[in-house]
Order: C-alpha cells, then structure tokens, then sequence
C-alpha cells in the first residue's frame, strides 16, 4: 500500500467582536474514507491527519494510506473547533485563537507552496466583503440545523410542505402563471392559418 497526501482546500474569515466568525475551514478529500481508519489530532499550532483507504474495483478507488501534517499560521483553539466526516471527505470549522480584523496571509507558518493544499473558492469571500456576505460555514455546505426542517427524513419525506417551502425559497404560492405561455403559442398558430387562408 502506497502513501500520498490528500488533496486540502481552505478558505478563512475573521473578526475582532465575533469569535465564532473567526474561522479557518478545512476541507480534506479523500475517498471512500471510514471513520475506523481515519485519525484527525488538531493542536494549538498544528494538525496531523491519516487515513487508510482499502481498494474497491468496483468504484475505481485504490488502497491508500492518506496523511500529512500541517502547521498552521496561528494559533487556534481545538476546543472551539468543529469536524463532519463524510465517505468523500472530512470538514474542519477550526477556531483561531487570536480575535482580529485581518486574514491570514497564508494557512501555513512556513512561507512554502504545497501542492495539495488550495484555496476553497466556493467558501472563500474577500477580507473587504465578509460583512456583506451571508453566512456559510457550514461543514461542506451541511447545516445540522436544517435537519429539524426535513420533517421526517428519508422514507417519503412525510411531513414536509412542499408550498410553505417554496415560499420561503421565493416560490410557491407568489410564483407567477405561466399557463397563459401556451396560449399565446395557439393564437400565434390560429393567425397564422387565417393568414394562408
């Protein structure tokens, strides 16, 4: 079994009044990992990760041992910090240490460019626009708070009411009435006809 390192995206927000605004998120891919064969030890200046991937033929995937180790910028605060493991990947909301205004100018205490490790642009928002931008720090976009709002789950989904959501989405019961659309479409034929006549 050979070893490699996982590919790691990231992105980072900052704040002096809001310590929980004050993040780095993490997102480490790997496939097909299990949480088994999967250690995540974070510390006040560093991170070390491992996996070990069995092979599956059937999906393509090759048998891997996964790690790498990543001192951070900055302190941070294992405590405050949050992890989601997902078979593709795992998700880290870890919190910094120091409050402040400005990002870091890199993840990394070392001034080096890894190749594995890339900036998360569907998280990442410019240091002058993260007051304008809502927020989504979420673990890979999940929201454990929206669970409550399934309304039962997989098995059928009872309970959910498709109209109030719409609603809230800007749909629903204000969306507008598109049945007049083939209308239009059977005049502009009838004219036509009368035309050839």
């Amino acid at each position: 079994m050979s070893t490699a390192v996982p590919e790691i995206l990231w992105a980072q927000r900052s704040s002096a009044s809001e310590p929980e605004k004050n993040v780095i998120m993490l997102t480490i891919n790997v496939p097909n990992m299990k949480p088994e064969a999967t250690k995540c030890e974070l510390t006040t200046n560093a991170l070390h990760f491992e996996s070990t991937i069995e092979a599956d033929a059937s999906k393509g995937i090759v048998g891997n041992k996964y790690v790498f180790d990543l001192d951070f910028f900055e302190e941070v605060v294992p405590a405050e910090s949050k992890q989601h493991l997902t078979a593709k990947s795992l998700y880290l909301l870890i919190r910094k240490e120091k409050a402040q205004e400005e990002y870091w100018p890199r993840l990394t205490k070392e001034k080096v460019r890894l190749h594995n490790v890339k900036t998360d642009f569907d998280k990442w928002v410019d240091e002058d626009e993260q007051a304008e931008k809502p927020d989504d720090m979420g673990m890979g976009g999940f929201d454990p708070s929206m669970l409550s709002a399934m309304g039962g789950g997989a098995g059928g989904m009872g309970g959910m009411d498709l109209e109030s959501m719409m609603s809230q989405m800007g749909g629903g019961a204000d969306a507008p009435d598109f049945d007049d659309e083939d209308d239009e479409g059977e005049d502009a034929e009838a004219a036509e006809g009368e035309a050839k006549a």
